[in-house]
């Protein structure tokens, strides 16, 4: 894109909110798009056609979901802020298969939504530019809810998107990037740089897709075992596998029958979590199961 058609596009921005009278709410993690480039990259990573159903969460002035609509069968836009709603709603006016739906998506019944808006697409996805203040719990309810996904195409804060990356041994590795690469398969798409946002953020963005598994990618005995084991193991990263396990799960077990469950896994007691795959807390937690968790 050259610097006249940059300006074109920040000078829509801008004169949507001039128009609308709006002013940005921080609070609300606020920054809109300005270069058609990341548009651009974000409908490419979510593969869209006649038969998708879009779920787009944070749509704003809708410059992200005008470009979805042209490739989609099916578009549905939360917004939370209601000062947002009738720019919306007068932008796709005569566009009859974009809704607009007011509301946190934290709390709404999405599979709801998702029924009485999009019931005759074949194929869902999900489409989100995330305030960084919810994108942890945002990502893990989408995850986590039940929703027919086959992708999940979100622009987040950079640190966070490394750190959903990640892979065992490195520092970014941890408790999100296990919880959403059991649920998910994770790819890079883009760096997006903090300019091309108004107003601009401090940092940097990054645009991931998520491929949602059709089944978790380990098997466990006790699924909500597997999670307390995770979170046991990085909450003191400092500390062994022996260590944190042995002081940190709900329930408490002692140190020879966690060392047990350790060695029935294949995995060295003195080993951190952050050096351990997804394959082998797996392990852990079907060991910890035998021995009574």
């Amino acid at each position: 894109m050259n610097r006249m058609e940059e300006r074109t596009v920040t000078r829509r921005t801008r004169e949507l909110l001039k128009k609308h009278n709006l002013r940005l709410k921080r609070s609300l993690g606020q920054n809109f798009i300005t270069e058609d480039w990341v548009l651009d990259r974000i409908v490419e990573a979510a593969s869209l056609d006649r038969q998708t159903g879009v779920l787009e969460i944070g749509p704003g002035i809708g410059a992200l979901t005008e470009r979805i609509a042209e490739e989609a069968g099916w578009v549905t836009a939360i917004e939370t802020d209601s000062r947002l709603i009738p720019v919306l709603e007068d932008q796709f006016a005569t566009t009859g298969h974009v809704h607009i739906v007011e509301g946190d998506a934290l709390q709404l019944d999405l599979q709801s939504i998702v029924k009485e808006h999009m019931a005759s697409a074949e194929r869902y996805c999900v489409v989100a530019n995330l305030p960084y203040y919810i994108t942890s719990p945002l990502i893990m309810r989408l995850l986590e809810g039940g929703l027919p996904l086959e992708r999940i195409v979100i622009m987040i804060q950079k640190e966070v998107a490394e750190r959903i990356m990640a892979d065992p041994g490195g520092k970014d590795y941890g408790m999100l990037s296990i919880a959403v690469q059991y649920y998910a398969i994770p790819h890079w798409v883009t760096k997006v740089p903090n300019h091309v946002f108004v107003p601009r953020p401090d940092v940097d963005s990054a645009v991931i897709q998520l491929e949602v598994r059709g089944k978790p990618a380990v098997d466990v005995i006790d699924e909500s075992l597997f999670f307390q084991v995770v979170r046991a193991a990085f909450a003191k990263r400092r500390k062994t596998l022996l260590n944190s396990i042995s002081t940190s799960l709900p329930k408490k077990m002692s140190k020879e029958d966690v060392r047990s469950a350790l060695e029935q896994a294949g995995i060295e007691p003195n080993r951190r979590g952050e050096t351990c795959s997804l394959a082998e807390f797996a392990r852990l937690t079907d060991a910890l199961a035998d021995f009574g968790m």
